[in-house]
């Protein structure tokens, strides 16, 4: 049953037994009014949230209307909680507090803090500033406050009227197609009027950054640079002059819907695959070199999350032969770092991800992070690594391709698989360890296997009589010699 009239989906069951996160915190009955003041500042600072004064953290209620012993005592002087947010917060907040009797009879504040995105707030007696960070609530030192005052400014770039957009720049199948995906009988004017993403002004429909990015056929026209690179290298490293090992180049173009349908098509055929040796079966497995739903949701993160008013580079996608990175203009918001972004919840362009999200590209604020980690896990890849570097997000991927696609004929992956079962463990495992890293020496095997000498040998002659190996060596005697797959 719900609690509060101003959030009708708050219960007491959610107050006492959700755990505390970024949008919900507990005090109990003895918490200082002021230190009370420094949370509601954090809230206000990061996404806003809920805070429930007489409730302690492990869910015990405790009776603010009265203090201590089994009986009622005195009343409690709660007009300093009733008051804090005009007495230090600065400036005014918007933060409704809810005085609750339950059940029982015992009294608990609710106080619901509104998410502001174009203001910094502080104490207004000591200027110190707070933010909330997960369940935990920080002080700001002075980098760290200019730090919070840039995230809060570039948010309303998406919220600038563009006076200068001409409406026949609008891709018109875009715009029926988010009439469509809301099921809005009006017309797009209207539904971008609703939707914020416009405004009528002396008759005139205006439109925002956010409707120039989302629907105009050429972002680029308004907003430079709002397109996305693929750079393709060869070998792992970047290289210049007589070393350039750049093999690719594109540019892609669009509004950022079209955008991500372009994407997907371009990557997936940009995109390698690997085979995946099955130590039970000997069976061969064609894996993708990236899960689609990390480097997709990578990229989605990227177009939306992006500084679209840092305007000196594209979205860019570097792909290296055992990495793909994703970089996108603007430092990370101030309370996300990338200790905590598989779980922190932000959206510099509200208005775009919302957008995104009626149109499916996107399900929750930010749920895209934690999908690529899981993605990442469920085909024991590397952890996503993000990195934050002079204004410039990155996101990496790693992955686990070798070149023994190409070297392996598939008449050996055939007979491997076919004959399996009657390989002894050892010759399954130097089929293995070969299929790692594509050629071998005795003495590597022998290493690796904690074999003999003589018994590497052995297995490796049966492997080669077979026809499955090869031994590469103009000398008889050879102990360097290198074997390999058989390649012809």
């Amino acid at each position: 049953m719900s609690l509060s009239t101003y959030n009708s989906k708050l219960t007491l069951d959610d107050l006492q037994r959700k755990p505390e996160n970024q949008y919900l915190e507990r005090k109990g009955r003895d918490t200082k009014a002021t230190h009370i003041a420094n949370e509601l500042i954090g809230m206000l600072n990061a996404g806003g949230g809920t805070l429930v004064y007489g409730i302690a953290d492990d869910g015990t209620i405790e009776d603010l209307a009265h203090i201590g012993g089994l009986l009622p005592k005195e009343p409690a002087n709660l007009d300093a909680y009733r008051k804090l947010v005009h007495d230090f917060i600065a400036p005014p907040a918007n933060i409704t507090l809810e005085e609750i009797y339950l059940e029982n009879c015992a009294l608990i504040f609710i106080f619901h803090v509104d998410q502001d995105y174009e203001r910094v707030f502080q104490r207004s007696d000591n200027e110190d500033v707070y933010l909330r960070v997960a369940d935990s609530n920080n002080k700001l030192n002075r980098d760290e406050v200019k730090k919070l005052e840039y995230d809060k400014a570039i948010r309303s770039f998406e919220d600038e009227i563009r006076l200068d957009f001409d409406p026949l720049d609008l891709d018109r199948n875009a715009c029926e197609d988010y009439r469509v995906a809301m099921n809005y009988t009006g017309s797009f004017e209207n539904l971008a009027i609703k939707r914020n993403l416009a405004i009528r002004r002396g008759g005139q429909v205006l439109y925002k950054n956010a409707s120039v990015l989302l629907f105009s056929a050429d972002p680029e026209k308004y907003i430079p640079n709002a397109s996305v690179r693929y750079v393709r290298h060869e070998g792992t490293e970047r290289k210049s002059g007589s070393e350039f090992n750049v093999i690719k180049d594109t540019r892609l173009e669009n509004s950022i819907p079209k955008l991500i349908q372009e994407l997907e098509t371009f990557m997936e055929a940009a995109l390698r695959d690997y085979y995946y040796l099955n130590m039970e079966t000997g069976k061969f497995h064609r894996l993708p070199e990236f899960p689609k739903e990390a480097w997709l949701e990578g990229l989605v993160n990227a177009l939306c999350h992006r500084s679209y008013n840092l305007q000196g580079n594209p979205v860019m996608i570097r792909h290296f032969d055992d990495r793909l990175e994703i970089s996108n203009s603007g430092p990370l918001p101030a309370q996300v770092t990338v200790e905590n972004i598989a779980h922190e919840r932000y959206s510099r362009n509200p208005r775009i991800a919302r957008a995104l999200a009626d149109m499916g590209y996107v399900r929750e604020l930010n749920e895209g992070v934690p999908r690529i980690y899981s993605a990442m896990q469920e085909v024991m890849l590397a952890k996503p690594e993000y990195t934050d570097t002079h204004n410039i997000v990155t996101l990496t991927l790693r992955n686990k391709v070798s070149d023994h696609k190409e070297t392996i004929l598939g008449e050996v992956l055939e007979q491997i698989s076919s004959m399996w079962k009657t390989f002894n463990p050892s010759q399954q495992q130097i089929i293995s360890i070969l299929f790692e890293n594509q050629e071998v020496t005795v003495d590597q095997l022998k290493e690796e296997m904690a074999l003999t000498t003589q018994s590497v040998r052995n297995n490796l002659r049966h492997l080669i009589d077979i026809g499955i190996m090869e031994r590469v060596s103009e000398k008889i005697r050879d102990p360097k010699a290198i074997f390999r797959f058989r390649s012809g």
